[in-house]
């Protein structure tokens, strides 16, 4: 059988919702699993800081049996005394399976195209088909289906958004980009997500207008104003976003159940405001926790 990866929601389309199914599946077995990933080995190769990425993806494959090797790419040759295509296939005599969380996805697709062992994206610049995952996980947990919800994502088009867009229209949910205007998510990416919601009886829907588009949302997600590596200043991304943020004002426009997501971590007093994630509607730290059941679903499918 032909290695698979997971480098864009799009890898597993068609697996989509068997992995929530089977991450929720995985949370409520937590410890009773009979290792069914023994003696395999992933590879965590690491060029972003990270909390939740790195600590998830350990515990996960260990809690299925495997082991991790943490890789500080900056320590690696690759790149500078060896070809990213050497390395991948050098590390694919070694290890069963690659998790790569890069600032490139030009980099990440080369590891991807290279290795022979499956490649996981645990985020580069254009995707992060793991927290999409796990954001999935928690809202049919939390709304028990997808059909006829909507979600909102509020702030910077950025790489969280982008996977966002595909698995809401994989899953059938709608979804509102409620973004300015110069921070849009990627245009193709928002088409052929626009098409695959079609497909599935669902809308993605761009937009500019917070207070239009909260109305009757089911869901309220935002992320950070300033990525990683983004050299934005502040008092620059407040003047932009500042109108985007998660409020009580806002969240009073949504549905009285909604829910409110932030992937982490959060700016406090930013892209959302203290009372809101700590309030009874926040179910960011529940959202926290499924990193680590989408995880182990997505090593289970593609090492077992």
């Amino acid at each position: 059988m032909a290695k698979r990866d997971l480098i864009s929601v799009l890898d597993m389309k068609d697996e989509w919702p068997d992995l929530v199914d089977l991450a929720i599946k995985l949370k409520k077995e937590r410890g009773n699993n009979d290792a069914p990933l023994k003696g395999k080995t992933l590879a965590m190769m690491f060029e972003k800081p990270s909390t939740r990425t790195r600590i998830s993806f350990d515990v996960a494959i260990t809690e299925l049996g495997g082991h991790a090797l943490y890789i500080d790419v900056s320590k690696m040759q690759m790149g500078h005394g060896e070809t990213v295509e050497d390395t991948a296939k050098v590390m694919s005599r070694f290890v069963h399976g690659i998790m790569y969380r890069a600032f490139d996805y030009k980099m990440m697709d080369k590891i991807g195209e290279n290795a022979t062992v499956p490649v996981i994206s645990g985020l580069d610049n254009l995707e992060h088909p793991c927290q999409a995952l796990a954001d999935m996980v928690t809202i049919k947990e939390k709304k028990g289906s997808f059909r006829g919800k909507k979600l909102v994502y509020l702030g910077d088009g950025n790489n969280v958004c982008n996977s966002l867009l595909y698995a809401s229209a994989i899953m059938g949910l709608d979804m509102v980009a409620c973004c300015p205007a110069t921070r849009m998510p990627n245009a193709e990416i928002m088409l052929q997500a626009a098409r695959i919601a079609d497909e599935n009886g669902s809308k993605i829907i761009a937009s500019h207008d917070p207070q239009e588009s909260c109305k009757d949302a089911d869901v309220l997600y935002t992320d950070t104003w300033i990525s990683m590596g983004d050299d934005t200043p502040v008092e620059a991304a407040m003047k932009l976003f500042n109108m985007y943020q998660i409020n009580s004002q806002l969240l009073s426009i949504a549905k009285s159940d909604c829910i409110v997501m932030h992937c982490l971590p959060a700016h406090r007093g930013q892209e959302i405001t203290a009372d809101v994630m700590d309030g009874p509607q926040s179910v960011v730290f529940d959202q926290a926790e499924n990193r680590l059941h989408a995880q182990k679903a997505v090593l289970y499918t593609l090492l077992k």
